[in-house]
């Protein structure tokens, strides 16, 4: 009996120190993610930059989802197409706090608008996430990609299967090679394929391409 108490409290003490463990590793593991918010899930770097095994990284990276502070968005495809990318993208919920995490002010912002791109995404994506839940289609959320790397943000796709693709752009002009991406899911999805949207930082609305239009970012309410 006493050799079995004995085992328990060994238990007990080794549970304590993998939460004092993770008390440490979690916000670095959040950390290193904010860097990869809208990138394709890639644990193997992730352990790689944080030193932290496969096992015990997985078991952090699925905490982090149950708290709701990453959120995946899986990928888009068809069992037609094998030249499609089935790996997740990573966000987080909350573009605050991984604008925090990066240590990234105003300033940073007007001096190097390449860091808006994907802080600009996973704001849009959080916010097109809330509208899906009271929307009366519901869609699903998806992203697209190719092997090739041809890719578009969002994938919204309702019950009907019916699509439509969304890119972010953190830019006051948007040009027709911004729209490789967009053609290449159009191909892809023939039919289905209903509309394609870029928001973007400029003022106008503007029809790109058939079906393909440029809309100013604020529009993403109106989706």
């Amino acid at each position: 009996m006493i050799e079995v108490m004995r085992r328990a409290e060994i238990k007990a003490a080794q549970g304590v120190c993998n939460i004092i463990e993770g008390l440490k590793d979690l916000p670095n593991v959040l950390s290193v993610l904010a860097e990869r918010v809208g990138n394709l899930n890639n644990l193997t770097d992730v352990g790689r930059i944080t030193d932290i095994n496969k096992v015990t990284l997985k078991r952090y990276y699925r905490l982090l989802q149950m708290v709701f502070l990453v959120v995946e968005v899986p990928a888009w495809f068809t069992s037609k197409e094998k030249r499609l990318a089935k790996s997740p993208k990573v966000y987080l919920n909350d573009t605050g706090l991984s604008c925090y995490l990066k240590q990234l002010t105003q300033e940073d912002f007007m001096n190097n608008r390449a860091k808006i791109g994907p802080l600009l995404e996973n704001f849009c994506l959080m916010e097109l996430k809330k509208q899906a839940t009271w929307h009366e289609i519901k869609p699903d959320i998806y992203h697209y990609r190719t092997q090739s790397g041809s890719e578009v943000d969002i994938v919204l796709e309702g019950h009907n299967k019916h699509i439509v693709g969304i890119e972010i752009k953190a830019s006051t002009t948007i040009k027709k090679s911004d729209l490789s991406g967009m053609k290449s899911l159009k191909e892809i999805a023939g039919s289905t394929f209903k509309k394609g949207i870029v928001l973007y930082t400029g003022e106008q609305a503007m029809a790109m391409d058939d079906d393909i239009y440029d809309l100013p970012i604020n529009s993403v309410w109106e989706i």
